[in-house]
Formats: C-alpha cells, structure tokens, sequence
C-alpha cells in the first residue's frame, strides 16, 4: 500500500497516511479535527538507476537514465574544439 502525504489547509499541519489505492481521500485533520485536509504530490522514494533490465531491455541506447554523478562526469569532458575551416 502507498503511503500518502496530507497537509492541512488550516493548521498547516503535515500528515502521512497508509491508504490502499481505491480508498478515499482523508478530509478530516487529526491536529485540528478540520475538514480541510489536502492530498500532497509528492516525488518517489526511491528512484532506478544503474543497469538494471529496464536500461538493457527498454530504452533506447540515446535515452539512458543518468545519475547525478554520472550526469556532471558527461557535462564535464571538453567539448570537440572548433574547426578552423574560415
């Protein structure tokens, strides 16, 4: 089950909430007992890097996942000097 994130438009109070997928939205603020609880997007915890099966099996080679070390060692080599052709 997902865990997700609530935040109170009243109190401003931040919750987290174990809910099966098909559940409801929680409406009800456990701090303030308001109605005004509101579901949060929030980013995965955890993120698939590396060479796994899906890299080697359904990308593309040019559309690789790159993490952020291999990301700055691929922006910093030089680029190719400019030809002197004028």
């Amino acid at each position: 089950m997902p865990i997700y994130e609530y935040e109170c438009q009243q109190c401003g109070h931040l919750h987290e909430a174990l809910q099966k997928i098909s559940e409801d939205p929680l409406t009800d603020c456990p701090a303030c007992h308001k109605s005004a609880l509101k579901k949060l997007v929030s980013a995965a915890g955890f993120r698939l890097s590396g060479s796994g099966w899906y890299e080697t099996d359904f990308k593309s080679k040019n559309k690789k996942n790159l993490t952020k070390s291999d990301s700055e060692s691929t922006s910093s080599k030089p680029s190719k000097p400019a030809s002197a052709d004028s």
